[in-house]
């Protein structure tokens, strides 16, 4: 009997997980026969006509979110439950067709962002083990970077669904607080809590944000034009590691080639805000959740109780609600300001974290290292925002480290999750390249149709530096050849160099691509110099072509050479 595509995707998961052996993944996998049992049912549901959208993948469910049939843990085995029906978020993409796998790791009450703080072990990074593979969602995220799951469900209060992300080179998408119900989800701040998702691409993390929604809600409204993004002052973001502080320069640079506008802004309300989380009063949010559990087994180490996490909880016993009322006005202070400084701007860009720790270094300073991974994140629940974490190009090695993935953050506006994504498909875009054409490729001309048809814009009218001759070649239409000589004229025999008219035009690679395949003998591509001494892509001559074309070099250019003719 042939395989379905569900019970053929359940079967390779399988196959990847023991190939990967990571078992820290996972608090409770669940036995291979009965994931097939599901698959088989949603092959026969394909079968009979049923329309699937999810049917052939398989779901990563992170340890604080129910799923029937295995306990739910938040990674503390003393608290552990078992739940008697999946919470909407698993019931939701199960009756899309998607198989469960099971229930995986992560930081203890979903209190970290480093994906250490687990009695079932440190989740390692799925490129590097030496590194921290981010939290607290930290198996979902690194189950689906090593290709054993196709989704993940995390959840994401301070930054859990895109932190980790970012650090396995995965999308991680963190909807609109409250859009996705957190019902059967062990709560860290319920009024902050959100349901995310993880995924190797963009189009796999939307698909299932759809399926998970309560009901779709109207962005607000943008004034027409390229994407806007703000983008902060370098120097607000703080230090960042060695390689990070080259590689998100370059990512801003892309999103401009790629046609966005950007916009200055203050990042110093979304900075402030970020302390405010764990520096200020909302952390007693924390132990309202799970502080009387913290408490009475403090002393009990069959409770599986991390640390680092009951520490946090517990400090937070003692804030006084004065704290929290003070802590609410100023944060609404701040709200107010970061969202006129977001102005009209569709997503605000920032580094998903300033760096990227090694598991040693986590264990060497524990609280200080996690909290430097929330500077970015920690304000986007608070200001009640979405945000979408993809990859942006990746860190070289530096001082001992292996390099590794890139990743950035859009933050956005309530309900814009579809907005970001549209943004971060910029990023994903080939950069674009850069043609100096002289001839029948400038803007006005026979062939400049061409460049338009591809995507090409005009970036500089410009000239080449003065060491290239200019020949009218018997072409149909007429075309110039430009060559390159020497400061004798040595190259060419026909004289010393000169400056000619040029236009530097901005196209996606692929364009140029076409146009080499359709390019007619005797033009070639290679590198011109301009006036300017920098060198682009440009269409030269062969110098075998030149003996019958009249050399019009003293026209300074084709058009004037074309003028002359028709005066």
């Amino acid at each position: 009997m042939t395989e379905g595509p569900a019970l053929a995707r359940v079967r390779a998961a399988y196959r990847r997980d023991a190939e990967a052996a990571r078992p820290e993944i996972w608090i409770a996998l669940r036995p291979q026969p009965e994931a097939e049992a599901d698959a088989r049912a949603v092959d026969a549901r394909l079968a009979a006509g049923e329309v699937l959208p999810l049917a052939g993948t398989v779901l990563a469910v992170k340890g604080n979110i129910d799923v029937a049939g295995l306990p739910t843990t938040a990674a503390c085995p003393g608290y552990a439950y078992l739940p008697a029906q999946d919470a909407p978020a698993v019931a939701r993409l199960r009756a899309a067709g998607t198989v469960v796998l099971g229930s995986t790791n992560l930081d203890q009450f979903a209190t970290g962002l480093v994906g250490t703080r687990s009695p079932y072990g440190a989740v390692r990074n799925a490129l590097d083990p030496e590194l921290v593979s981010g939290g607290s969602s930290s198996g979902s995220a690194v189950a689906v970077a090593l290709g054993i799951a196709d989704l993940a469900l995390g959840t994401d209060t301070a930054g859990s669904g895109r932190v980790p992300a970012a650090f396995n080179g995965i999308v991680g998408l963190k909807p609109t607080y409250g859009s996705i119900p957190t019902t059967g989800v062990v709560p860290a701040c319920r009024s902050l809590d959100c349901v995310s998702v993880f995924a190797r691409t963009l189009d796999q993390a939307e698909r299932a944000h759809a399926l998970l929604l309560d009901s779709p809600a109207e962005p607000p409204p943008r004034r027409p034009g390229p994407w806007r993004v703000a983008v902060p002052p370098l120097e607000q973001l703080g230090e960042l590691d060695p390689g990070w502080d080259a590689a998100w320069p370059a990512a801003v640079q892309r999103l401009a080639d790629a046609g966005a506008e950007l916009l200055p802004l203050d990042l110093e309300p979304f900075s402030r805000a970020a302390e405010l989380l764990y520096q200020g009063a909302f952390v007693a949010e924390r132990y309202a959740a799970v502080g009387a559990f913290v408490d009475k087994h403090a002393d009990s180490p069959q409770a599986g109780l991390d640390p680092t996490v009951a520490a946090i909880v517990a400090a937070a016993r003692d804030i006084p609600a004065h704290r929290l009322y003070a802590d609410q006005e100023e944060l609404a202070r701040l709200r107010a300001a970061a969202l006129a400084g977001l102005g009209e701007a569709d997503a605000l860009l920032l580094p998903t974290t300033p760096g990227h720790p090694t598991l040693a270094e986590v264990a060497a300073d524990p609280v200080g290292t996690n909290s430097r991974l929330g500077r970015y994140t920690n304000s986007t629940n608070l200001f009640g925002l979405c945000a979408l974490a993809v990859p942006a190009g990746t860190v070289p090695p530096t001082a001992g480290r292996s390099g590794g993935p890139f990743g950035v953050m859009l933050i956005g506006r309530p309900h814009t999750e579809a907005r970001l994504g549209l943004v971060a498909r910029l990023l994903q875009r080939p950069a674009p390249v850069r043609l100096a054409v002289v001839g029948a490729h400038l803007s006005g001309e026979p062939l400049n149709p061409q460049l338009l048809a591809l995507g090409a814009r005009l970036v500089a009218a410009t000239a080449t530096a003065a060491e290239y001759r200019l020949h009218a070649l018997p072409t149909t239409p007429p075309k110039p050849g430009l060559v390159r000589v020497a400061p004798d004229g040595a190259t060419a025999g026909a004289g010393a160099g000169a400056a000619i008219e040029a236009e530097v035009w901005e196209l996606p690679a692929e364009g140029l691509g076409r146009l080499l395949a359709d390019l007619p003998s005797p033009m070639t591509l290679g590198r011109v110099r301009l006036a300017d001494g920098s060198t682009v892509p440009g269409f030269l001559c062969e110098p075998a072509a030149l003996a019958a074309a009249p050399d019009i070099t003293r026209y300074g250019g084709w058009r004037a050479y074309l003028t002359a003719q028709r005066g």
